[in-house]
């Protein structure tokens, strides 16, 4: 749900045109962070590409059929992460009229994208500089174009408007660029005010390196972190990091974490936002209270096996048990001492453990819904056209009654999806009869506020009478600061961290309850 994403990346094997290449590399930074490094090579009928996100080891690698209007009529990608030799994920894209036909894992998926659209794998800088190429053959003062993004499958306009002949603003979602650019559209260097980020273009030197993320304990820290792997019931193997107060006397409590929609580490960090890692801070305040973390990379990711394609919710559910059971088989860990913090489609999963399995000790539910995956996504998509995209009138009426069949065209083809818009977690909440902590933020914009006391009262309608709600104002999806909640600003906050008052709750509660 903060990061609800199609499987839209494929493998790069088509070789270059024999024309010369146009070669650079695009770095974005944000204050002394590298945000992304980004390599490029440029034909007038090719276009490749290969972006690196240093903070979470993510590698893209692309390619792209290039028309001399600037579009483009197909699209191949692969999407490794975490320090993973092997993508995660693979897509072909070709673009047909209004319409943009996906090709992942062999699964063909027809979604409606507005004719002239263009891929967008966020942070992409090269594909930014396609945008203002396509501004350029079009013309005007300004052009707008359509943004497809790899990540959700939705459709955001793009307006470019020049400021000169070198210049020009780039708005994405209300996000502005301000972009330095040459007679014949190549991105130059710009900046993102809002973001406190600045754009630079270079020579290409030396390789993109994925270097593995740095799981160890802090100096000093009273715990020490484990590597550690553990096979699920389908024969996976899962990676992950345990964390074990020091100095224990007898056999510890212990929590596994679960997390969000999309491809995680298991840090569950978001990259594009920055600094981003709220089960890293959980397991650091939990363990510094004597209670051990095990958090695990989700399949694809990091040391984790892929697995079979169309996986679900319910297939989650099963590594999570597999989490369970490998810390029960430990001598230092107590085994009727184990809970569960799930943050969003975690927060939908760890109620589906519980139910099953009547020795889970407690759960904590951050950001869970109440509401089928249906409505989460048609809310999700209004708030997109209304305060993201701004549209108003007949267009927006227009594609606020497409979202149903959208949805429809996405579900059929894409097991996660189907089972997702489908599940009832009210259903499931009747019958969990152990402890729930119900954690929400009052400006969440993807799981809205309201559906905590609803979830609440489906717990206590099963007879569970031990059910907490805490909401908390001024907070986001993400569980950091946050006044407004609009996703597009996630990257311009202040603070990337997950509130003190939240992490203070989960482990009050939890000490309480073990």
């Amino acid at each position: 749900m903060h990061r609800l994403t199609l499987a839209l990346f494929a493998p790069v094997a088509t070789l270059l045109s024999a024309q010369q290449p146009e070669r650079a590399t695009f770095v974005m930074l944000r204050g002394a962070d590298t945000v992304v490094v980004e390599r490029s090579t440029r034909t007038p009928t090719r276009l490749e590409g290969e972006l690196l996100v240093p903070s979470s080891a993510t590698k893209v690698a692309f390619g792209a059929a290039l028309t001399p209007a600037g579009l483009m009529t197909s699209f191949q990608s692969s999407l490794s992460l975490g320090g993973a030799t092997a993508p995660a994920t693979t897509v072909t894209l070709s673009f047909q009229g209004d319409s943009v036909i996906a090709n992942a894992a062999g699964q063909l998926l027809r979604i409606r994208a507005g004719a002239g659209a263009l891929p967008y794998a966020s942070p992409s800088l090269a594909l930014l500089e396609q945008a203002l190429i396509r501004a350029k053959a079009i013309g005007g003062p300004s052009a707008t174009i359509p943004f497809f993004f790899l990540a959700g499958g939705a459709t955001v306009p793009v307006t470019i408007t020049w400021l000169g002949a070198d210049s020009a603003t780039l708005d994405m979602a209300n996000v502005v660029m301000r972009l330095a650019v040459s007679p014949s559209g190549r991105l130059l260097g710009g900046a993102v005010p809002s973001q406190g980020a600045r754009i630079v273009r270079g020579m290409p030197t030396g390789q993109l390196t994925v270097q593995r993320p740095d799981y160890t304990a802090p100096p000093g820290a009273p715990y020490t972190a484990q590597d550690v792997t553990i096979k699920t019931s389908q024969g996976l193997t899962l990676a992950g990091t345990l964390t074990i107060p020091k100095n224990a006397r007898g056999r510890l409590p212990a929590v596994v974490t679960i997390t969000g929609s999309g491809i995680q580490d298991r840090d569950e960090g978001i990259p594009t936002i920055g600094p981003y890692k709220p089960f890293q801070q959980l397991a650091d305040t939990l363990s510094r209270r004597g209670i051990a973390v095990l958090r695990l990379d989700d399949r694809g990711i990091g040391g984790s096996d892929a697995g079979p394609p169309g996986a679900t919710s319910a297939d989650f559910a099963g590594d999570i048990r597999a989490g369970i059971a490998y810390l029960r088989r430990r001598s230092d860990i107590d085994p009727d001492r184990i809970a569960l913090v799930g943050h969003s489609e975690g927060g939908l999963i760890a109620p589906m453990v519980a139910a099953a399995d009547p020795r889970v000790r407690a759960i904590v539910v951050m950001a869970g819904p109440s509401q089928t995956g249906r409505q989460i996504l048609e809310y999700q998509n209004r708030y997109s056209v209304d305060s993201m995209a701004r549209m108003t009138g007949p267009k927006r009426d227009s594609l606020i009654a497409s979202i149903p069949h959208a949805l429809d065209s996405v579900s059929a083809a894409n097991p996660w999806m189907r089972f997702f818009m489908e599940h009832d977690p009210l259903a499931t909440a009747r019958a969990v009869h152990t402890p729930v902590l119900i954690l929400q933020g009052a400006t969440d914009r993807q799981v809205s506020a309201d559906q905590a006391n609803v979830l609440a009262a489906a717990f206590r309608a099963g007879g569970n009478r031990d059910v907490t709600v805490r909401v908390f104002p001024e907070t986001n999806h993400l569980f950091v600061a946050d006044p407004s909640g609009n996703p597009t600003g996630y990257a311009a906050l202040p603070s990337k961290q997950v509130r003190s008052e939240v992490l203070g709750a989960i482990a009050d509660w939890l000490t309480a309850h073990f």
